[in-house]
């Protein structure tokens, strides 16, 4: 299971909103089968990162998005988060 843009409203931020809904998503996720939860972040996600590794998630790969971003040391982070019991 993929998960992609994850995000709370700035109104919202700092109240555990985040953590709830990344949460629910491996519920959601080992309820139905899954082996796995992936993600994509960026390097200046600080926040998310620390969100992502607080709730299981490993960082698996980085890359760089594209020759610019190389040239800016700009990465992406892969992360993956095996989930007990699924296929």
């Amino acid at each position: 299971l993929e998960l992609k843009r994850m995000s709370v409203s700035k109104d919202y931020r700092g109240r555990g909103v985040s953590k709830a809904l990344c949460g629910e998503v491996l519920r959601f996720a080992r309820a139905r089968g899954y082996g796995a939860v992936v993600l994509s972040t960026s390097m200046v996600q600080v926040a998310a990162q620390r969100l992502y590794e607080g709730q299981g998630f490993r960082k698996v790969s980085t890359f760089s998005p594209s020759l610019l971003g190389s040239l800016l040391c700009f990465q992406i982070f892969h992360y993956r988060c095996d989930l007990p019991g699924g296929t």
